[in-house]
């Protein structure tokens, strides 16, 4: 990066008195004024020392620490090493053509004079060329801050998704286990069925570590085989219906959010009601939006829980990964409980 700002300001620094010196030839015929060898000379002298002493000004800015944000006191501290320069470039012109004597000797101006014509005549020059230079610091400087703003908010992004992930895994696992060891005694062969799917859907979850978002295809195997486990504890209480639009499945959506809320219907829905329930999980397509639909019977008793680890994480990892564009709702509907999740296409 200080490498290609380094190209650029060569660049800029010489491309920008070329121009100068191109501007000033066209005037100079616009006008019909006659480019003589001497007007050359001055015109040559005028731009190696400008070049040469805005170089040395931005030397000068990066030495004594004035680059933007300029504040208090380093105004002051500018002002005299614009000033300096200004002078200095001044004497070093006036004294040049004074003593190669590039200058017509029938309107011969002295030397304090023409250092006064000088200083009037080239400051401007030098003074938009300071404002150039710090106009593009500021871009610069405020590009390098948006720049770090978005790493920043990236690296947080990724540290919360982690952190939240972290809490899935350990979460998931313990409900897991208890599902299998309820059949140790009772069902070994089904026991270790239930230890192969407790493995797969680990392997699956090692790999979510990973990414931020998966396929619902993905996602929906690691939901089939956690309700495989369930079933176990469950049995006929626990009922299941997949209505999923084939088009859905290839849609991004965060990986084991779909198994949390499946695991929230179980817990605060089927597992309290002594007949048990149904679970019903949608997935369409609805006003150019993907709806991923979980509903379990039961109902909402007064306020929902915001700081349950299901809702919680749920809402934080769709505002981490789509922001505004996708929404999270639960509610009753019909003898049954609704979380919906909207999220873009």
């Amino acid at each position: 990066m200080a490498t290609n700002n380094k190209y650029a300001y060569w660049w800029c620094q010489i491309g920008g008195w070329v121009f100068y010196a191109s501007v000033i030839i066209f005037f100079t015929k616009t006008f019909d004024q006659v480019i003589t060898p001497m007007v050359i000379n001055r015109l040559s002298l005028s731009i190696i020392l400008g070049f040469l002493f805005t170089h040395l000004l931005r030397h000068c800015i990066k030495q004594f620490n004035l680059l933007p944000p300029i504040v208090g006191k380093m105004w002051v501290k500018l002002s005299l090493v614009i000033v300096s320069i200004c002078i200095l470039y001044s004497i070093l012109n006036s004294s040049i053509v004074e003593h190669l004597k590039w200058y017509d000797p029938k309107i011969k101006a002295t030397v304090p004079k023409r250092f006064i014509f000088n200083l009037f005549d080239y400051s401007p020059i030098l003074l938009v060329w300071v404002s150039i230079y710090y106009v593009w610091h500021y871009i610069l400087s405020a590009r390098t801050n948006e720049i770090d703003r978005i790493r920043l908010e990236s690296l947080v992004k990724e540290l919360e998704l982690k952190t939240i992930k972290s809490h899935i895994n350990p979460h998931f696992i313990f409900n897991a286990l208890n599902s299998i060891r309820a059949l140790v005694d009772e069902n070994p062969q089904r026991a270790r069925n239930a230890i192969t799917e407790l493995s797969n859907i680990l392997r699956s979850s090692m790999q979510a570590e990973k990414i931020e978002t998966t396929t619902l295809e993905k996602e929906l195997s690691i939901v089939q085989d956690y309700l495989a486990l369930e079933s176990i504890r469950f049995e006929d209480r626990l009922k299941v219906s997949f209505d999923i639009d084939e088009d859905t499945k290839d849609q991004p959506v965060p990986p084991m959010m779909l198994q949390t809320l499946v695991e929230n219907a179980i817990k605060h829905g089927i597992s309290k009601r002594i007949n048990g329930g149904e679970i019903k999980i949608i997935s369409d397509f609805v006003d150019n939006h993907h709806e991923l639909v979980v509903q379990n019977t039961g109902q909402l008793e007064g306020v929902v829980n915001a700081d349950g680890f299901g809702i919680t994480s749920t809402y934080n990892r769709l505002n981490l990964l789509f922001g505004k564009k996708a929404t999270f709702k639960l509610k009753n509907i019909e003898g049954m409980v609704e979380a919906k999740i909207i999220m873009p296409v």
